[in-house]
């Protein structure tokens, strides 16, 4: 089993928190189902990031954030560690966003990195 992590490796704002919460009810995740992060290879910079409801899985760090259990592979703690999440609403762009002190280089639309 996983072990909890008792300190947040990422933070959510309040912003992205209720947009996430939006998606939650709209969809009808689950209650057993959680927030996972992630990364992935690929992008226009070598990795995307993951972010959506899952389940947990073993290979998984797990900690809570305002109420949403939050699921994180533990091999991906080193890309994402301090890395923080919110949402932009604006004319030219309107999503989740991610700064991320690990990435080395970021690409123009923000949704991959190199670290």
């Amino acid at each position: 089993m996983a072990e909890v992590i008792t300190k947040n490796p990422i933070s959510i704002t309040e912003g992205a928190l209720k947009q996430l919460q939006r998606i939650r009810d709209e969809k009808n995740v689950p209650a057993n189902y959680g927030l996972r992060i992630g990364v992935k290879g690929g992008g226009c910079s070598g990795f995307s990031y993951i972010l959506g409801f899952d389940e947990k899985k073993e290979i998984d760090d797990s900690f809570e954030i305002q109420g949403f259990n939050v699921f994180m592979e533990k091999a991906h703690g080193i890309y994402l560690i301090g890395m923080e999440i919110d949402w932009v609403e604006g004319l030219n762009n309107r999503g989740f966003t991610f700064t991320n002190p690990n990435a080395t280089d970021t690409c123009g639309c923000g949704t991959s990195f190199s670290a």
